[in-house]
């Protein structure tokens, strides 16, 4: 009962300053994971993730304030309260979620393995074995190849960024790199400097790891945000404007996965 009225009396107080206009909401972000969130020319976060947060701030009446941190330490950041919430490209996993909560989903895109054409014959721990394989450090991505390829003898090594991950691939220093199949579409394989390079394989399966889909990442006991940007997020998909940002990126249905 006690813990009831507690819940009631912080959504209560939440949705009061929403309403008075003058909530500011901070986002964690890493800015090195196009077309999720990177850095324009000018120095400002942009991307599908910041869209998607100015969409959902729109909607409770609230300031997004954005707030770097890479990606390896970004659930410590969040707990020691640095920002209230994570918009990062962040997959719910189970060992995430033993960590902090999560919203509704927001997106929901296949990883693949990516190499320069004709040098790799496939994707499964045979056809790896021997290879040295690039991934950004504390992704879902590094948990599935550390599960799955480590123990077959294939070299992984971790980046604090996605962007550090595609440079040593270009450079011929790793010979292919685990990555989200929208930011490694959009942003390197759509690119000059991309056309030498493409998907190995069909993507990476772990419905335990990739199946739940990215979302918000919040502390445990802030459930008033949580419902208030699921309440944002509903609204988001219902009117159009969800579609509407995703087109600006991609040529598929990100929310699905498919």
């Amino acid at each position: 009962m006690k813990k009831s009225l507690l819940l009631w009396l912080a959504l209560m107080a939440s949705t009061s300053a929403l309403a008075e206009g003058g909530k500011e909401i901070r986002f964690g972000v890493d800015p090195t994971f196009a077309p999720f969130e990177w850095k324009d020319p000018q120095g400002k976060v942009a991307g599908f993730d910041i869209d998607l947060g100015n969409a959902i701030c729109q909607q409770l009446q609230a300031k997004c304030v954005w707030v770097e941190s890479n990606f390896d330490g970004i659930i410590p950041a969040l707990k020691a309260r640095k920002f209230d919430a994570i918009l990062s490209g962040m997959y719910m996993t189970e060992k995430r979620k033993a960590q902090i909560a999560f919203s509704d989903k927001l997106y929901n895109g296949p990883v693949f393995l990516v190499a320069r054409k004709n040098t790799l014959q496939g994707n499964t721990p045979e056809q790896l074995k021997g290879k040295t394989i690039g991934v950004e450090q504390g992704s879902a991505q590094e948990t599935y190849v550390n599960q799955h390829w480590r123990p077959q003898g294939i070299n992984i090594v971790a980046y604090q960024g996605a962007d550090s991950v595609v440079r040593d691939l270009e450079s011929g220093r790793i010979d292919g790199a685990v990555l989200s199949g929208m930011m490694a579409d959009y942003s390197f394989l759509q690119q000059p400097q991309g056309k030498e390079f493409a998907f190995v394989g069909g993507h990476l399966q772990d419905d335990t790891l990739f199946g739940a889909g990215a979302a918000i990442g919040l502390r445990k006991d802030d459930e008033a945000l949580r419902q208030e940007i699921n309440g944002a997020i509903a609204k988001i998909l219902a009117d159009g404007t969800y579609k509407k940002l995703a087109g600006k990126y991609f040529s598929f249905d990100v929310y699905s996965g498919t």
